[in-house]
């Protein structure tokens, strides 16, 4: 405490912990559909020529999305996936999300600052840049593709 010293609580330190990770499954739901979205507009193969509210009701229906869960970026103001570099590729941050959770976990089980791990991530990922297919250099630092479980976890849904 600011005036008495007093250290805070273990138990509202865990509170203040858990609420980090309150509605997530809503968060990543929300974002989810952005990207399913921004995906749907860059897989039309002919000019679009129809009513864009009801393209994305259709787009949001086909993946199941519940009403209480509302479209995060409308198209009209999701500008960015169109001529911001985006171009169908929003749902990447999801993904990097994925891999930086899955790769931080071999630290954590290994230790932070195992440095067999650290030589692997620099020798496999750091260093290689773009001389090989991504997907192969992380397969060789990780022993396998990316897995979900680590992400999950991170949210609070695992």
């Amino acid at each position: 405490h600011y005036q008495t010293g007093e250290a805070i609580p273990d138990e509202l330190i865990e509170k203040i912990q858990k609420s980090a990770k309150f509605n997530a499954g809503f968060a990543i739901s929300e974002y989810t559909a952005a990207a399913y979205l921004d995906m749907a507009w860059h897989t039309i193969t002919e000019p679009f020529t129809g009513n864009v509210n009801a393209f994305e009701t259709e787009q949001m229906n086909k993946i199941g999305l519940i009403n209480e869960i509302v479209v995060r970026y409308r198209s009209t103001y999701f500008s960015h996936i169109f001529a911001g570099g985006y171009s169908a590729g929003y749902y990447a941050y999801m993904w990097a999300e994925v891999i930086d959770a899955d790769a931080f976990q071999a630290f954590s089980k290994a230790g932070i600052f195992d440095q067999a791990t650290a030589k692997s991530f620099r020798d496999n990922i750091l260093s290689r840049g773009g001389t090989e297919d991504a997907m192969e250099l992380y397969i060789k630092f990780r022993g396998r593709e990316p897995l979900i479980d680590a992400y999950l976890e991170r949210k609070g849904l695992q």
